[in-house]
């Protein structure tokens, strides 16, 4: 049989990969101790592996594909075929910053008051790239962790991975400039993507239904029906993914409504609708959206 390697990141993105896989339609369980996942399509064969690493293995061909953050992939200089964004998180579905920040009082303001300085970070080669196209020199030190401690006494300052922002301001550090932006991408080994044509095919089909689940993640599907004389007035306060979908009913006189719209939204405009002559307004959570 036919199989797809795929590696899949363990740590902070774990769980949210986990889930994207889910309403993708893929199955995965992993046990504690587990590097291992079980996923329930034979034809993929998963392992676990720090997001860091990832980008390496699929360049040499260990795995076949692998989900991981672009920022990782510039880190290694990896040369792997990035098929698409994935624009999730651990905390939300938003990208992700590389920053420079310091301790809240110290001197440096600007990216150009680093010219000199120390600095720590777990992404040494993206920090020298973005001092080098700055024209700033600076000593750049790997760090094994606890990197916003380190900014108080022990370098000038931190290059460090943020969602939110929110451990920094805990940390009493403010942020200077940033260096990287970076979404969560599903890559693919460049041999196989351009010669192994069930493997690509794979990939390819793996990357629609990530993208669907993606894209469904902050939707819903509101169903109701309206008065035929009201649904002018409804249609102008409804917002749609396209255009709403519009149907007769066998009461005559009504007419049936769907469309896809952000459920941030929701809250807001069934009040609205109710007003306007909307009955049976029904919120339908959504796995997946295809364009």
């Amino acid at each position: 049989m036919n199989k797809l390697m795929l590696g899949l990141p363990k740590g902070s993105l774990q769980d949210a990969t986990f889930s994207m896989m889910k309403k993708a339609g893929f199955n995965c369980s992993v046990g504690n101790r587990s590097h291992v996942p079980s996923i329930d399509d034979p034809e993929l064969e998963a392992k676990l592996l720090r997001a860091q690493e990832i980008a390496r293995y699929v360049q040499l061909g260990v795995f076949d594909a692998g989900i991981t953050g672009y920022d990782w992939i510039t880190e290694n200089k990896a040369d792997v075929i990035e098929v698409c964004d994935l624009v999730y998180a651990k905390q939300g579905l938003r990208p992700v910053r590389w920053v420079v920040a310091v301790r809240n009082d110290s001197p440096i303001k600007s990216a150009k008051d680093l010219q000199g300085k120390l600095i720590a970070t777990e992404g040494v080669n993206l920090t020298k790239t973005f001092l080098e196209k700055n024209g700033i020199e600076a000593d750049v030190e790997f760090s094994w962790g606890a990197t916003e401690i380190k900014a108080h006494d022990l370098v000038d300052a931190i290059v460090e991975l943020t969602e939110t922002g929110t451990s920094l301001r805990a940390n009493n550090l403010r942020i200077v400039d940033t260096v990287l932006e970076s979404t969560t991408k599903l890559i693919a080994n460049k041999e196989i993507w351009q010669k192994d044509s069930w493997k690509r095919g794979k990939i390819e089909q793996l990357a629609i239904l990530l993208e669907g689940a993606l894209a469904a993640e902050s939707k819903v599907l509101l169903k109701m029906n309206i008065k035929s004389e009201d649904l002018d007035k409804v249609l102008q306060i409804l917002p749609s993914l396209q255009a709403p979908t519009i149907n007769s009913l066998s009461s005559k006189g009504w007419t049936a409504v769907e469309t896809v719209v952000e459920e941030a939204v929701v809250r807001e405009i069934i009040p609205q609708l109710k007003k306007k002559g909307a009955e049976g307004i029904i919120e339908i959570p959504l796995n997946k959206i295809i364009s």
